[in-house]
């Protein structure tokens, strides 16, 4: 009988046991980044970013469709590297390759903010490419769902209305020089950046994919910052960004998205900035 008490505690702990190993298996979804690495980056060795990068956002998102996130640099003023490009990985996306920022080679850029769709609970990447070559890899963790399947903000005739639509913005910082030294400065374009995965409320079909897939922006004829864009970056794309002036008298950017469209602006600036 004790026999037969020991061999039912045996089977019902064995039970328990798969069906805990069952539930931490669905509650913890297998890590993609290693998959992501050899997708993205070719599998290049990843270095430790934590004195390199800074990636910014919010633990638990207020609206998944709008996270703000920042990319900040942290090399030191006599760190010779220079930063070349920073990629933004949303792990768990459906596209999980949010953005590419390459920084001109003169425009010396330490920050980029911009507001990204989550669609899960996920680990974000930034990986920053200096100018040795090499990799260097930082990550946060956001709480967020939904964001790209979130119906638009703006209904279809507003989001035609404003469709390329850019506006441009300095914001006066109190080490800037008269003629040069840095600036902050903000691109905003009014484009619904559909991710495909959306549903029109009225005819309940998808809206296909269709954003900024290329920013480019120069001071006179000299690069800042470009992005290759997907569908993670959210609604009215809205990019700012520091950069250290070169005098420039002009402003200029270029905008393109998946229909082929090119939107094109240049703006004068004078010797504040302004």
């Amino acid at each position: 009988m004790l026999h037969l008490r020991l061999l039912c505690v045996s089977v019902l702990s064995g039970v328990v046991l798969a069906l805990g190993v069952a539930v931490s298996a669905a509650a913890e979804p297998p890590d993609p980044w290693p998959g992501l690495v050899q997708d993205i980056f070719n599998n290049r060795p990843m270095n430790d970013g934590s004195d390199v990068i800074a990636i910014e956002m919010p633990y638990r998102a207020e609206d998944a469709a709008i996270v703000p996130v920042t990319l900040r640099s942290r090399l030191s003023p006599g760190d010779s590297r220079r930063l070349k490009a920073i990629t933004l990985v949303i792990d768990q996306n459906p596209a999980p390759m949010a953005a590419k920022f390459e920084i001109g080679p003169d425009a010396q850029v330490s920050e980029i903010s911009t507001r990204v769709r989550v669609n899960s609970y996920t680990n974000v990447h930034a990986v920053a490419e200096l100018s040795d070559g090499k990799l260097y890899v930082v990550k946060t963790y956001v709480k967020a769902s939904g964001g790209c399947s979130a119906p638009a903000g703006k209904n279809a005739e507003e989001a035609r209305n404003r469709l390329g639509q850019m506006k441009y913005r300095q914001f006066a910082r109190s080490d800037q020089g008269p003629t040069n030294g840095p600036r902050e400065a903000q691109i905003m374009i009014g484009h619904p950046n559909n991710s495909g995965l959306q549903m029109d409320q009225i005819t309940h079909l998808y809206v296909p994919a269709f954003f900024i897939d290329e920013l480019h922006l120069w001071q006179d004829n000299s690069p800042v910052l470009s992005m290759e864009g997907g569908i993670s970056i959210s609604e009215d794309p809205n990019i700012r960004f520091t950069y250290v002036s070169n005098g420039a008298k002009t402003f200029r950017a270029e905008a393109k998205d998946t229909s082929g469209h090119v939107f094109q602006k240049e703006w004068k600036i004078d010797a504040s900035g302004s």
